[in-house]
């Protein structure tokens, strides 16, 4: 949910106009409305750079993934391993839209830790996983872009960890 939706909704909850301090909050969350949406056009439209660097770097940190036994071992369970990057990609590029770690939590968190147990997938290496695919796309960020961008790559890997 939106700063704006947050408050509005809030503010509509008590009967009540949005304070200044909370017209305040909404004007500062606009004025960071282009830089939400160059952060979130980049990661968007380099998904499948980042995502083949992101899996790059995780096997060669962890070669026993792909290694006979590993839980991205053939071609079929390489291919879900990085479809779920894209999909933790764009869950990232939402949250940075929207200026806010819901969309995440809602959309992508719930359950997880659950559902990466019960297929055999250890949740400490989809930490792991995550943390490159945060590497690979700041490293297509500019550094004021890739201060923006990390909390939301980091709420994910924490909710891993």
């Amino acid at each position: 949910m939106s700063v704006v939706r947050q408050l509005i909704l809030q503010a509509d909850d008590e009967l009540r106009y949005p304070s200044s301090g909370e017209l305040k909050s909404i004007n500062e969350f606009l004025k960071t409305g282009e830089q939400r949406m160059r952060i979130a056009s980049t990661l968007s439209e380099n998904e499948k750079k980042i995502v083949q660097e992101a899996s790059k770097q995780l096997w060669q940190k962890r070669p026993d993934y792909i290694a006979p036994g590993g839980n991205a071992y053939g071609q079929r369970e390489r291919n879900q391993c990085l479809r779920d990057y894209g999909w933790y990609l764009r869950l990232v590029s939402y949250g940075i839209i929207a200026g806010d770690k819901e969309p995440i939590e809602k959309i992508g968190l719930i359950g997880v830790r659950e559902m990466y147990n019960s297929l055999g997938v250890p949740v400490s290496g989809m930490a792991e996983s995550i943390r490159c695919l945060k590497n690979a796309s700041l490293a297509l960020l500019s550094e004021e872009d890739a201060v923006e961008a990390s909390p939301y790559f980091d709420y994910i890997i924490q909710a891993m960890s």
